[in-house]
């Protein structure tokens, strides 16, 4: 795939972090105007703190970014709770996750509490909690594992002719 130059212009030291896949350049990856630009738009978020409610640039909770991301990058507007997410798209096993998707964890005792945007090589981005800022999480990390409650890949074409 190859990154558009403004994809990576809050942060230019992106390329080092991102999974292969994500920053590899393959020329023509149909994924870079979809969901693979999800992941790509997200990073670019990295650092900025966690605020509950917070839907913007100057503040995320979980669901409030995954939102702004969707909102920015293909222009739809998801619900901003991630039990509300959980409930579009369609449900993908581990093994099917591609960059972009939509990772579930239950994080507040209850199903779907939480959401992130998955990058590949079982790593994702999210705004973790009070105090946080947005991060990248390895899916593999116990506490991520214990509560990973499934994955979900929004259908953009049935979306967008809502």
């Amino acid at each position: 795939m190859t990154v558009k130059p403004d994809m990576l212009s809050l942060k230019p030291d992106l390329m080092s972090i991102l999974p292969q896949e994500l920053s590899a350049d393959d020329g023509d990856d149909p994924m870079v105007d979809g969901t693979a630009e999800l992941a790509l738009r997200a990073v670019q978020y990295l650092g900025i703190p966690y605020r509950r409610g917070g839907t913007g640039p100057t503040g995320f909770d979980c669901s409030g970014l995954v939102r702004f991301v969707f909102g920015e990058v293909l222009g739809l507007k998801l619900p901003h709770r991630a039990e509300e997410i959980v409930n579009m798209g369609q449900e993908l096993k581990s093994k099917d996750l591609e960059p972009g998707d939509l990772v579930f964890y239950n994080t507040m005792g209850r199903r779907n509490s939480h959401v992130g945007i998955y990058l590949g090589d079982n790593r994702f981005v999210h705004a973790p909690s009070s105090g946080g800022v947005v991060r990248i999480e390895s899916m593999e990390l116990a506490y991520w594992k214990k509560r990973f409650n499934g994955a979900r890949r929004i259908d953009v074409a049935s979306l967008s002719s809502r």
